[in-house]
């Protein structure tokens, strides 16, 4: 099996997270869900079950170094290979990773989404498709700010200082930076179908030669 990684980046709240949705729904539609897997760098935040728990609580979640990496590589040079592998899960609540994982085997299509992807120069060479979502910082404020009171039941103070203390000083820091290595640049403060389409249609168009 030849198998077609894809990655997507942009800052936290920029969209990526709903384009490898929207990216996954068409392609298993299109060919079978067995054919496509999305794969989250946020299930390989760091183990820190040796630090105390009230450190932990101070990690700065938007830096690369919280990111493990070489394990995220270490599977998808598995999966190309035709093997399977268990994905890490992250406890939020104990701020480290959890016992669960998950399964995947391999797939033609894998979506890889986060924030620091092309950040690490390793890191970018696994990827054959480079999309970064392009999003105004005040939109993925508002957006980050919804889900997190919404799903996480955080309260707007907590969001917005952690937001000025690291999410955007880390955004001009690391990611806004990485915009230059991408194939692809989308934008997502607005109806952004002939991006997606264009972008379907080449991913598709790998499906169809194997």
């Amino acid at each position: 099996m030849t198998t077609v990684v894809v990655g997507i980046t942009g800052a936290s709240g920029s969209g990526k997270t709903r384009l490898a949705a929207s990216l996954f729904q068409y392609i298993a539609q299109q060919h079978g869900e067995a054919s496509v897997g999305v794969i989250c760098e946020d299930y390989y935040y760091k183990d820190q079950q040796d630090i105390p728990f009230q450190d932990r609580r101070h990690t700065n979640y938007d830096h690369p170094n919280s990111m493990d990496h070489d394990l995220l590589m270490t599977h998808l040079a598995a999966l190309r290979a035709g093997q399977s592998v268990s994905l890490p899960q992250y406890d939020y609540t104990q701020h480290t990773r959890s016992s669960d994982t998950i399964e995947m085997a391999p797939k033609t299509i894998i979506i890889v989404e986060g924030i620091l992807l092309f950040a690490d120069e390793k890191l970018r060479t696994s990827f054959d498709y480079l999309i970064y979502v392009d999003t105004p910082l005040d939109i993925c404020f508002i957006r980050r700010a919804e889900r997190d009171m919404r799903e996480r039941g955080r309260a707007f103070e907590g969001i917005a200082q952690q937001y000025e203390r690291t999410v955007r000083p880390m955004y001009f820091a690391f990611i806004e930076l990485s915009k230059c290595w991408a194939d692809i640049i989308v934008p997502s403060w607005k109806e952004n179908d002939v991006a997606v389409e264009f972008i379907q249609s080449r991913i598709c168009a790998h499906l169809l030669k194997k």
